[in-house]
């Protein structure tokens, strides 16, 4: 029965509000970055990835950290992670998907939601010095950890001992729908500001490939990936696009203990983005729904979040 009963994550007191648990850690939340050493790797298809690692254990049991939307490997979600499992005597690694650490990436192709490749490919480079792998992922970066899982099922590689995913849209087009409402406009503006840089950047790198037509009159994630992220990666629509990219329908292939952490006032997510029939057929994958939460919120009054601490937890007994 993998659809757990309850959750321990208990908000402080005047701060359950789903929203305020999503906005306050990132204006307010500092963490010292601890995964400084920075490594690029070449992809198959003859782009780069860089990582950022921790190796101060030198122990034989890695973490992989994969962040969110237009987020990167230094994002405090990230690092705080990072932290956590580095005072639990693991060896750290955050990634930065394609285009997010700084650099464009070479290709006119983008990162997107499904591309879990670029994972295996992390994972295959670090497993030549780990022998116990551990995955962690947020937000859509969760959605590419859970999506890896499934579509490989018993086929993922032998180092990968289990998974923890926060705030996950499983379900794309139930999330996209959901952040088109006014009531999360701030965070649409947000991410519409960042990805239409993102995409000026690449125009500029690739003009025949790309057109600014009708890029600043885009509101919405159904405008932004029918227009940009459905085309540049070989799907053939938006809805098309959130499909085959989404991880809901892959969970029944999970064959290893995964976590899915989705607070259930998170206002990035649809009622489709909590499986719980999906959980419980399926024992290897263990769903919890605290009531509070918001979207990578999970805040508690010490240094490390509550979703930190049940990480560890989660992953300490497998690794």
């Amino acid at each position: 029965m993998p659809l757990l009963a309850s959750s321990t994550y208990r908000p402080p007191w005047g701060l359950a509000n789903g929203h305020l648990q999503t906005i306050l850690p990132v204006l307010f939340r500092r963490v010292v970055p601890i995964t400084r050493e920075r490594e690029r790797i070449e992809t198959p298809d003859g782009d780069f990835l860089d990582l950022d690692w921790n190796r101060a254990h030198r122990s034989d049991s890695l973490v992989i950290i994969t962040h969110g939307l237009e987020g990167n490997s230094t994002n405090a979600s990230v690092q705080g992670m990072a932290s956590a499992f580095h005072h639990a005597g693991c060896d750290t690694l955050a990634w930065n998907l394609r285009g997010c650490s700084g650099e464009r990436n070479r290709l006119l192709r983008t990162y997107h939601s499904g591309a879990w490749e670029d994972l295996q490919c992390v994972i295959e480079h670090a497993a030549g010095e780990y022998q116990h792998i551990a995955l962690v992922g947020f937000s859509i970066g969760g959605n590419l950890t859970l999506k890896y899982l499934g579509d490989r099922g018993s086929v993922i590689h032998p180092a990968i001992k289990g998974a923890v995913a926060f705030s996950v849209p499983c379900d794309l087009a139930s999330s996209a729908l959901v952040l088109e409402s006014r009531v999360n406009s701030i965070y649409m503006n947000h991410f519409m500001r960042d990805l239409r840089r993102k995409i000026r950047e690449k125009a500029a790198t690739f003009p025949e490939g790309i057109s600014m037509e009708g890029l600043d009159q885009i509101r919405t994630f159904r405008e932004f990936d029918g227009t940009y992220t459905a085309p540049l990666n070989g799907f053939l629509s938006a809805e098309d696009y959130w499909a085959r990219a989404s991880s809901k329908p892959s969970l029944v292939g999970i064959t290893v203990p995964t976590l899915l952490v989705n607070a259930l006032n998170d206002p990035f997510l649809g009622a489709e983005c909590f499986p719980r029939e999906e959980a419980e057929a399926n024992p290897h994958l263990f769903l919890e729904l605290p009531e509070s939460g918001g979207h990578l919120g999970f805040i508690t009054l010490g240094l490390e979040y509550w979703s930190e601490t049940r990480a560890v937890e989660f992953c300490g007994r497998l690794l």
